[in-house]
């Protein structure tokens, strides 16, 4: 059997979290900027005593609802689970499944509240319908997405957060890197 050399892997991934793309209303931040803002729309998101959600299907459920716990109890943001397996189940089978996450952000979220938006590729449905819900509540929303340049989901948010990437496993790891960074940069700052 031919030995891989394995430390290629962890190289093309620190060669994608150099290349992830933050942009601001069609403007490229640096990383640093882009890092820095999604940190002042969440301290101001829980300054405002606003709600935040996340949403995301496969792997970026799985991050979505690790987030959801450390953004709760680390950043102490007012977060809401939309992964209750009853609510899911129910909603998937009454109104399809792209719409899961809408119609509890219809009945749950209020003017003002944050959502982060995790699909790798970016054409989600039920992602699409709910950034729609919060865009009519005029709440805020951040978007990670990753495979291609155009994704639907990519100009959607306030901030979006993208990995050039087609490849679910990086995308997801890096998605998550970054958002476990803010919510420690976050919480590394209140116990300055």
């Amino acid at each position: 059997m031919e030995t891989k050399n394995h430390n290629e892997y962890l190289k093309d991934v620190i060669r994608l979290l150099e290349s992830v793309v933050i942009t601001q209303k069609g403007k490229e931040l640096s990383y640093s900027d882009g890092i820095e803002r999604m940190i002042n729309i969440l301290c101001a998101t829980r300054q405002a005593h606003r709600q935040l959600f996340f949403a995301g299907n496969g792997g970026s459920a799985a991050i979505a609802e690790h987030m959801t716990a450390d953004y709760l109890k680390n950043a102490h943001m007012r977060t809401v689970s939309l992964y209750d397996s009853p609510v899911l189940t129910c909603l998937g089978n009454d109104y399809g499944y792209e719409y899961v996450f809408s119609k509890q952000l219809d009945m749950m979220a209020e003017r003002g509240d944050l959502l982060i938006a995790i699909s790798s590729s970016g054409n989600s449905q039920n992602i699409v319908n709910a950034i729609d819900i919060v865009r009519q509540l005029r709440g805020t929303v951040i978007t990670f997405t990753g495979f291609e340049s155009s994704n639907r989901v990519r100009k959607m948010g306030d901030i979006n957060v993208y990995v050039p990437c087609c490849s679910f496993g990086k995308v997801e790891s890096i998605h998550q890197l970054i958002l476990q960074q803010v919510a420690d940069e976050i919480m590394s700052a209140e116990e300055e």
